[in-house]
């Protein structure tokens, strides 16, 4: 009997180590079919998704409704379960190389709890041969196990986008990988029990990591090169967004906009590919050019923010700039590797005081993330400037009036970097990238 069967007819339980954005949403899917383990060390976020509640505020309570899911932060717990799935996070360190001590300490947790005829699947994003150099050592050594011997390895790369109700686990097919041929046909079935889109069997496991990892790069590249062509546009003096879509008449024209590249994948996992192909002796120029296009780009929004109102005879050390936006994307809760820090931090360079309101961030949150305070609401007629930087619902909905309100003189700076109101803005001193 296959390790799906033994799930499916409750012979076998599954352990989701790592409860945020991306392995709550997969243990609760899971759980609609089969015995689920919820494991975090966190046991203020257990106690929290014990009552239905998620603290990442992506889920509703009535997505924990029918699910066999037991939340624990013991450890010990995982005991029970005989197939494990690894959702921990992959950051970087403050050096931009990956930092690795959730993923392997959570193998530690799962070599703890292993048994013969166990499996363990990878879901966190990682370089290739991670699974199998930096993870799979730190099992055998605390399990005593031998791997493909005494238990079975997969990678199955995540796909979760946050905020995003259409493109969910449930419809977005599954890369999935095993250590041999028969572990990666079980992981493939285990996981075709939720994945409605299907899944698709990698060669490898290395190759499984290495596609997850493209992805985002690949992105990444894009969005770089339309980040260089808007600076490049402002200096001769028309407009980008003007341009890409005169380009993108036609058909073969791929569709980026200029930005702040944040978040917890696009702008960490180009550094994970980067690293790895220094240690193996080849410099990644055009993923590195990217990175470093992308990771400048909070600073010149703010000198571009800087220099229009100096234009306007504006004193920066008078000045009041509000932002408005700080998660790393819209209508989401998810402040990790917002770049909207970086322009925060570039015009407080000029001794301004900067304002911060956004609808979706936890204030508590980010004030321990980042030490920036989150008010509650603007403060009518206060501001020199206003940086829209977040395209949430509830600022789509506002017009020129209303940031004119917000204005403390007539033609101030509205640098609108999602570029929102283009050809809407009268008054006030527009700009966007």
């Amino acid at each position: 009997m296959g390790m799906h069967e033994k799930l499916l007819n409750g012979e076998a339980t599954m352990s989701v180590v790592g409860l945020g954005y991306v392995g709550l949403p997969i243990a609760l899917a899971f759980a609609k079919h089969i015995k689920v383990i919820g494991f975090d060390i966190n046991d203020e976020r257990v106690k929290m998704m014990r009552n239905c509640i998620d603290p990442s505020e992506e889920l509703e309570a009535s997505d924990f409704d029918g699910c066999d899911i037991t939340f624990t932060a013991d450890a010990a717990d995982l005991k029970q379960a005989q197939f494990h799935v690894v959702a921990v996070p992959t950051p970087i360190n403050q050096t931009n190389q990956p930092d690795l001590k959730p993923l392997i300490s959570a193998s530690a947790t799962i070599g703890s709890a292993l048994k013969a005829g166990d499996y363990v699947v990878y879901e966190s994003t990682v370089y290739p041969g991670c699974t199998e150099d930096d993870c799979v050592p730190v099992l055998e050594e605390v399990s005593g196990l031998k791997f493909n011997e005494d238990f079975k390895v997969g990678y199955s790369p995540e796909r979760i986008n946050p905020g995003d109700k259409v493109n969910t686990i449930e419809t977005i097919v599954k890369v999935v990988s095993g250590s041999c041929a028969e572990s990666a046909d079980h992981i493939a079935r285990t996981y075709d029990l939720v994945v409605k889109a299907g899944t698709h069997r990698a060669s490898s496991i290395k190759v499984a990591e290495a596609s997850k990892i493209i992805e985002n790069t690949q992105r990444d590249v894009n969005i770089a090169l339309i980040n260089e062509l808007s600076i490049i546009f402002e200096r001769i003096g028309i407009n980008t967004y003007e341009v890409l879509e005169a380009a993108g008449t036609k058909w073969n024209f791929l569709k980026f906009s200029p930005g702040l590249v944040g978040g917890h994948c696009i702008g960490i996992d180009p550094y994970y590919l980067t690293w790895k192909s220094d240690k193996l002796g080849y410099h990644a120029r055009v993923i590195n050019s990217g990175r470093f296009v992308n990771d400048a780009m909070g600073a010149h929004v703010g000198k571009q923010v800087v220099k229009r109102m100096l234009a306007q005879g504006r004193n920066p050390l008078d000045s009041r700039i509000l932002v408005m936006g700080l998660t790393f994307k819209e209508d989401v809760a998810d402040i990790r590797n917002t770049k909207v820090t970086d322009v925060i931090r570039e015009l407080k360079s000029y001794n301004i005081e900067v304002d911060v309101v956004d609808p979706f961030a936890n204030p508590a949150e980010v004030e321990h993330e980042y030490g920036i305070i989150v008010k509650d609401a603007p403060d009518t007629g206060a501001y020199d400037a206003i940086v829209l930087a977040v395209a949430h619902a509830p600022y789509k909905a506002m017009g020129e009036a209303d940031f004119a309100k917000l204005m403390c003189h007539d033609n101030g700076v509205f640098a609108d970097l999602k570029g929102l109101y283009r050809g809407q803005i009268n008054t006030l001193e527009y700009w966007s990238l």
